[in-house]
Order: structure tokens, then C-alpha cells, then sequence
């Protein structure tokens, strides 16, 4: 009785052996890096990574080690290089074409990064970094696509040869008709062009008002911080930065966390940025509907553009900077739907001047008496007109551009475009000094949580007692495996969660024992005394942890920041405290006493 066949204690052991190489990569820590990654998202090889050393050893800093990961390159420090100064020289002598960041890597041994074994990720608040909160200008994004919808309604109405005139204001697009016999027919093209859109009948008899929905308002609100968030991931993946955190907050708002990050003067200017493009051909008569005057640079002057717009930023899959005859450019390439509509347009307009404008939101200051109240300010100036002398589609260059600004706005685009401008509401940079600090108080926490359920196990229930502890020190190894294995963050509320799964793991434990007790005092046999201890209290201890769980799951759901932290760790724990205290202390339990005739049990 209590034998386990061999191919059960082998798997038992291939599953610890395992979770301890998960886990090895955390014990090494973290030492001081320059990580620097290819601006037009290239991948460096061995001989970049050999320049980029040799240019740092002249700095006067060696490296402790360098190599690519993931195409980027990455040199690790001694714990107290100064690398700021390093950082600077870098950017200045490649600026153009790497992004330096300064952060945190593991130091690990070579043979455990070629296994591709990594450590868990850290939090902000354990690893220190920068933290921005960002608004999402939810105004902006309905106005957007409201204007995409006046583009569409006016163009269909022109197809259907209807005579109108389109105007928008205030969320709201009125379509006046020359007789209110095109009503009906004009109602028809609008819910064409979208039936979710709410039509009315204006005042006059002879004209409509269209405005969207309270469904499609939100859906659009949605869409735009989805998108933002997908495109403020891009352009952190661009700029090197590792294990960024980029998630959703409340309604209109996006929380960017950038761990190891201690210099947040380029991130800021990144994140904020809204720059954007769009291609419009130039109105040489001055007189067709919807064309307006868009200003030129300082020195350039001002062009009447036509109203439709050709190809726009969100078109854009790919953006490289680089130099044309000495001049700055900037190469793009359109996705399809970009590239048919250029086609088409240097297809029927060859000779005819075609301008690119540059688009840009930001958000100043402006003290009104004694208050600080904030104004968006959205500039549109053309950076480039020039005569379309050939076919092309979706592959071309503009020019117009100074030299960093065509290396930001090639990373932008190639990023992709956002949705909405977003505007800093708040900062904070946690130093790395800190976020030590808050690893050395929760590491201390976990010591003490774990060293009294040892000593309380052990005096309790003896051998028993010993072997349950060897299986809470399992269920630790398991959870940092656990961990590691999916990358997700550890935060200081995380480690709340390991403490807690510290006392819980020993509770499957303890109702075990508890049987095993109350059996050998009803006259059971030592074997089958252990046999029902785990038999008969199993369903007890899968229905505490199931109902722990659920709970978990919820508060994962529905939480954010510092209570995803906590449920993450809460269901790792939950999970590898099953295993570890049902089938680990067992096999550990029939190795030693399985098969043998006893005549106690030391529990």
C-alpha cells in the first residue's frame, strides 16, 4: 500500500528539476545595461555589436559582457557604472540610426541566456523606472471620424449626382439639398454609407442632419484607446525600452510603465508625440467644394489643397529615414488600400503638383489669472509639394524635413499613427535604489511567513511536519518557474500574494495530517491511516482552493495595476500549492515509508 509505480516518481522529479531551471535565472539579479536597437526596426548583426563595444570601451567603460538579443544589442555593466555620460556620446555619434536606452538586465551566465531561460520580470515598484499617465483626447477621436464620415457622405451624394452641400460642426453633419425632393434619395445614400448613423429632418424641408450613435460613440472611444495602446507598444518596442507595461485605466485613460527606465526625457517626447501625415493634391483653381488653404513652413508659402485626402498615417506600415542628394527623407510604404488610392491618383494627374501635410497635436499651459487652464493646439503646415512626374503606388519618398525630425517621424509612422492625441496628465521616476528597497523588505517578509510555518510544521508534526516543509519550499521554487516561464510581472503587491500562498500551501497539509490523526485514533492500520488522510481529505482541500481560485480569476478580470499584481501570484500559487502539497509530499511520503510494515506514524 502507498507505492507509487516508478514512471509517476519519475515524472514527479522531471517536474522539479525542471522548475528549479525555471526559477535558476532568478537568483543572479540585475546589474546596470545599454540596450540600443536598430531605428528602422533592423537587426544588428555580430559585427554592429563589436562597433558599439569598441566605441564604448573608448569612453573609458568596459562592458562586464555583450551580446544581441532579439536583434537589439545589449552590454552589461558592473552595479555603479555611470552609463548617463556613456548614453549621451552614443546617441550623439549614432543618434540618427540606433535608440540608447539605460535600464536593467540580468546578469546571467551565458549558458543560461543561449537556453533561453529568462528571470520574471520585475514591477515598476520593485525595479524603479518611469511611470506616465497619459489622456486620451476622446473629443478629437469622434471628430476624426466624423470627418471621415463627411469625406464619405459627400463624395456618395456626388456619385448619386445629387446636389448638396456638406458641412460639420459640433459632432453634427448637416446635408443641405437645392430641393427637398432629394430627401428621400439623399437618406438612402447616408444609411449606404453607414446605417447605424441617426438621420433627421432639418428645419428648412430640404435638408438633414446626421450625427452618430450613443452606441457608435462608444464603440469609437474603445477603438481609440485600443488602438493607442497598440501603437504606444510599437513605439516603445521601437525605442529598445524591455518589459514595457502599457494597459488601459478608467475610460480614457493609458498607463505606460517602462521598468529599469531612469531617463524619460526622449520616452515622454515619444509617447506624446502625434505627428502624422497626409496626401492631398493641390487645388490649382482655387474653387472646388471643401478646399481650404493649409500653410507652409517658416519661409514656404501657403497652398490652397483639395479637400480629399489620398493616403493618411494610419496607411502607413512602414517608415525609414535616410538621405536623398544630402537632404533628409523619409521612405514610405503604404498598405493596400493606401497604395490603390495613390495609383489611382498619379494614375489620372500626372504633372500635377501633389503636397504632403504635416500634422501635429500637442497640449500648452496658458495661466488665466491665477489658474493654469490647458488648450490643444493642432498644427497643419505642408512640409513638401512636388510635381507627380511618374506612376507609382505604394512605395515612395518625401522630403522637406529637418534630419532629427525625419528620424522621429519615420519611427512614429512605422510605429503607426495614433488614434487620438494623448496628453501627459502625470509622471513619477521611481529610482532603482527604491525599488531595491522594496525587494529587500518583501524578500525579508517572505523569509519570516516562510521560516514560522517551517518551525510551527516541524514541532507540530515532526517527520511529517519536515517533509510538508520540503514542499513549501517546492511550491516557492514552482511559483517563481511559474513566473518566469510566462513573463509575467512581479510587483510589491505580488509578493503579498506569495506570502500569502505561503501560509495557504501548508493548509492541504495540515487537513492531511488532521486525518491521518483522527484515523490511527479510530484503531486504522499506520498504511492505511496515511492512505485516508489523503483519500478522504482531498475533497475538502480541492474545494477551498477552487473557491480561492474563482476568486482569483474575478479579481484578475476585473482589477488593474497592483491588484492584477496580487491575483497573478495568487493563482500561481493556488495551482503549484495543489501539486506540491498533494502529490509531492505523498511520493516523498511512499518513497520513505511505502510498502513497509509500521508500526506508527510520525505525524
Amino acid at each position: 500500500m502507498n507505492k507509487y509505480p516508478a514512471w509517476l516518481n519519475t515524472l514527479v522529479l522531471v517536474i522539479l528539476i525542471a522548475g528549479c531551471l525555471l526559477a535558476l535565472p532568478n537568483i543572479y539579479g540585475s546589474v546596470p545595461a545599454l540596450q540600443i536597437a536598430d531605428t528602422n526596426g533592423t537587426e544588428y548583426t555580430d559585427a554592429r555589436l563589436q562597433e558599439y563595444r569598441e566605441y564604448v570601451e573608448l569612453s573609458g567603460v568596459t562592458p562586464e559582457a555583450a551580446y544581441l538579443q532579439h536583434g537589439r544589442v545589449v552590454m552589461r555593466f558592473e552595479p555603479g557604472t555611470e552609463l548617463a555620460p556613456v548614453a549621451q556620446d552614443l546617441k550623439a555619434r549614432y543618434g540618427r540610426d540606433a535608440s540608447v536606452a539605460l535600464t536593467l538586465t540580468p546578469k546571467l551566465p551565458d549558458w543560461v541566456r543561449n537556453a533561453g531561460l529568462s528571470p520574471m520580470s520585475l514591477g515598476l515598484d520593485l525595479r524603479g523606472g518611469v511611470y506616465v499617465l497619459l489622456e486620451v483626447d476622446m473629443d478629437t477621436a469622434i471628430d476624426t471620424r466624423m470627418a471621415l464620415y463627411e469625406q464619405a457622405l459627400d463624395e456618395s451624394l456626388r456619385d448619386a449626382k445629387i446636389r448638396h452641400r456638406v458641412d460639420f460642426d459640433s459632432r453634427e453633419i448637416t446635408i443641405r439639398l437645392t430641393t427637398p425632393d432629394d430627401l428621400e434619395s439623399a437618406r438612402e445614400v447616408v444609411e449606404r454609407v453607414d446605417t447605424d448613423l441617426l438621420v433627421a429632418d432639418g428645419p428648412d424641408g430640404k435638408s438633414l442632419t446626421v450625427r452618430m450613435s450613443d452606441a457608435q460613440i462608444s464603440a469609437r472611444h474603445d477603438f481609440a484607446i485600443e488602438q493607442n495602446i497598440t501603437t504606444l507598444r510599437n513605439r516603445v518596442d521601437q525605442l529598445g525600452v524591455a518589459e514595457p507595461l502599457v494597459q488601459r485605466q478608467g475610460v480614457d485613460r493609458i498607463v505606460v510603465q517602462l521598468p529599469g527606465v531612469q531617463d524619460p526625457n526622449e520616452i515622454n517626447k515619444i509617447l506624446t508625440a502625434t505627428a502624422t501625415l497626409e496626401f492631398r493634391l493641390v487645388d490649382l483653381s482655387g474653387t472646388e467644394p471643401g478646399s481650404r488653404r493649409y500653410p507652409g513652413r517658416t519661409g514656404e508659402e501657403s497652398q490652397v489643397l483639395k479637400r480629399k485626402v489620398i493616403a493618411s498615417g494610419d496607411q502607413i506600415i512602414d517608415a525609414a529615414s535616410g538621405f536623398s542628394e544630402g537632404q533628409p527623407i523619409v521612405s514610405i510604404t503604404l498598405d493596400s488600400a493606401g497604395g490603390e488610392s495613390m495609383l489611382q491618383t498619379t494614375l489620372n494627374n500626372l504633372k500635377k503638383p501633389m503636397s504632403t501635410v504635416f500634422i501635429e497635436t500637442r497640449r500648452e499651459a496658458v495661466k488665466v489669472g491665477d489658474e493654469i487652464e490647458y488648450v490643444d493646439i493642432k498644427t497643419e503646415e505642408i512640409i513638401n509639394t512636388a510635381t507627380i512626374q511618374g506612376i507609382f503606388k505604394d512605395r515612395f519618398q518625401i522630403s522637406g524635413l529637418r534630419p532629427g525630425e525625419a528620424h522621429d517621424l519615420a519611427l512614429l509612422l512605422r510605429a503607426g499613427a495614433l488614434a487620438a492625441p494623448v496628453f501627459k496628465i502625470d509622471e513619477r521616476t521611481i529610482g532603482p535604489s527604491l525599488g531595491q528597497d522594496n525587494i529587500d523588505r518583501g524578500f525579508n517578509a517572505i523569509t519570516i511567513g516562510f521560516l514560522s510555518v517551517v518551525l510551527f510544521m516541524v514541532v507540530y508534526y515532526r517527520t511529517f511536519g519536515f517533509i510538508a516543509n520540503i514542499a513549501l519550499f517546492s511550491n516557492l521554487i514552482f511559483v517563481s518557474a511559474m513566473l518566469s516561464l510566462l513573463q509575467a510581472s512581479l510587483t510589491l503587491p505580488g509578493i503579498a500574494g506569495i506570502v500569502l500562498t505561503v501560509g495557504m500551501a501548508v493548509d492541504a497539509n495540515v487537513l492531511i495530517f488532521e486525518r491521518m490523526r483522527e484515523e490511527l485514533a479510530a484503531g486504522t492500520s499506520p498504511q492505511a491511516a496515511i492512505n485516508a488522510g489523503y483519500e478522504k481529505a482531498f475533497s475538502s482541500i480541492a474545494d477551498a482552493n477552487i473557491t480561492t481560485l474563482i476568486a482569483a480569476i474575478v479579481l484578475f478580470g476585473i482589477g488593474s495595476g497592483p491588484i492584477k499584481g496580487f491575483a497573478i501570484t495568487l493563482m500561481l500559487g493556488i495551482i503549484t500549492s495543489m501539486f506540491t502539497a498533494i502529490v509531492g509530499t505523498r511520493t516523498i511520503i511512499n518513497l520513505v515509508y511505502g510498502g513497509r510494515k509500521l508500526s506508527s506514524v510520525p505525524v
